[in-house]
């Protein structure tokens, strides 16, 4: 029954490929335009359809329930395509209009944000965050229990400076697991689950942090934080912000912090791997709570990980961040305000733990700038993208690269936490894009 299924996903792969290239012709996709062939910008077709033959292989092992890529090159699409389901249990298709809870993803998008009001002025990497934070004015440090197990907890030797906060250096925790007594706190607190980012901001300032300022990188609430700055600096919600300064301007129409009723059958259903039956099943909850309705306006807007897009949507945003700043005539940042946030800022000795999909481990050939992973040099970290590549990812396993070097964009969509229980999306899709680009030079 397995071969049968892989056979007729292999065989629907073939029929999708042979008729891509009229596809393309037709119409844009995400506004933009469409290769008139994979060779046209420098790709062996053959070679490229590898990439659709093992993401319908990754739905028809199970192990997910539908996947979307979209893959550009010098602003053009050379390939968008849906494989499986939103729905197992119903049958109901992954449609290519599918509305995605993005995650982590949201952080870049935050980041833009910051970077925006960084251009005007409004704050400086080297600024401490209780200039725009006082509430952090009084941080302490965790260092352990004493022989009656009360906590040890020092002061700051100095607050942490906004580039800390917009690389996971300031030594803030998150709570997505509970090793790290810090974690533990955080979820013990809820403070992701706060009524809004002002209350979440006055709860972070309250929890120790991890490690002394720019000690060690470690994923954080950093980018919840960085929210809070937008609203105080800008006067406006984070969500009317990101709509009026970023999603308006680039036509990302179906981007924002909930779907609404109208469009909430467009989100797909979330899955999460079965230790037991090694099957994938509806996930009911995240991190011990609730799954987030995001159907409905949150109390909380969450700059990292709040967002849901669609593979369109996040496609205009990742190419603006390609053209360094600027798309279809609008610009949203200058090239060397791109320029920064792709620019490594970790130390090589820095600690790192998840980025809430895939464990990353940065190194000199790997790193981490302002909201975005880095690539500094690829062939060290063993991987095939150009130098410069920035990237991240979400819980619900999405995924985008950019890379300036070969001017390619690439998203991938799927809705499985926890992993895809077996070769990582993102690592396998970059594989196979690479080995198909034969011609870099066109």
């Amino acid at each position: 029954m397995k071969r049968h299924l892989l056979a007729s996903a292999l065989a629907a792969v073939s029929l999708t490929w042979a008729l891509a290239p009229a596809a393309w012709a037709k119409e844009p996709v995400a506004g933009l335009a469409p290769a008139a062939s994979p060779e046209a910008l420098g790709f062996d077709s053959a070679r490229l359809q590898r990439l659709d033959v093992a993401m319908a292989k990754a739905v028809a092992d199970g192990r997910v329930a539908g996947v979307q890529t979209l893959l550009a090159r010098h602003g053009q699409v050379v390939a968008f395509n849906t494989h499986g389901k939103a729905n197992l249990e119903t049958g109901k298709p992954l449609e290519n209009d599918a509305i995605f809870r993005i995650y982590s993803m949201s952080k870049p998008v935050t980041g833009v944000a910051m970077m925006i009001l960084f251009e005007e002025g409004r704050w400086r990497l080297d600024d401490p965050i209780t200039t725009y934070l006082p509430e952090m004015k009084d941080l302490k440090v965790w260092k352990g229990v004493d022989a009656n197990g009360q906590p040890i907890l020092e002061p700051v030797k100095r607050p942490p400076t906004m580039r800390e906060l917009m690389s996971h250096t300031a030594g803030f925790g998150y709570g997505l697991g509970d090793k790290h007594p810090v974690d533990r706190m955080f979820r013990e607190q809820r403070v992701l689950g706060s009524t809004d980012l002002k209350a979440l901001t006055t709860k972070v300032a309250a929890i120790p942090l991890m490690y002394q300022p720019g000690e060690q990188w470690s994923y954080s609430v950093a980018v919840d934080l960085q929210g809070a700055v937008v609203e105080r600096l800008s006067g406006q919600s984070l969500g009317d912000f990101l709509e009026s300064r970023l999603f308006k301007p680039l036509k990302m129409n179906e981007t924002g912090f909930y779907t609404g009723a109208a469009n909430a059958s467009r989100l797909p259903t979330p899955y999460i791997g079965n230790p037991t039956t090694g099957k994938i099943e509806e996930a009911k909850t995240l991190a011990g709570q609730p799954i987030q309705n995001f159907v409905d306006k949150p109390r909380l807007e969450s700059g990292g990980g709040g967002l849901v897009s669609t593979t369109r949507d996040y496609a205009r945003f990742a190419q603006m961040i390609a053209n360094g700043g600027e798309l279809d005539g609008v610009r949203i940042l200058s090239p060397a305000s791109v320029e920064l946030m792709g620019t490594n800022v970790i130390p090589q000795a820095a600690l790192v733990s998840s980025n809430g999909s895939t464990t990353s481990s940065f190194n000199e050939a790997v790193g981490f700038g302002l909201d975005f992973m880095v690539v500094n040099d690829p062939r060290k970290a063993g991987t095939l993208e150009g130098k410069g590549t920035m990237s991240w990812g979400g819980a619900a396993g999405t995924w985008f690269w950019v890379d300036p070097t070969n001017d390619v964009v690439f998203v991938g969509m799927i809705q499985r936490y926890g992993g895809t229980g077996g070769p990582d999306l993102g690592g396998l899709t970059r594989t196979l894009v690479y080995q198909a680009l034969v011609d870099p030079a066109k």
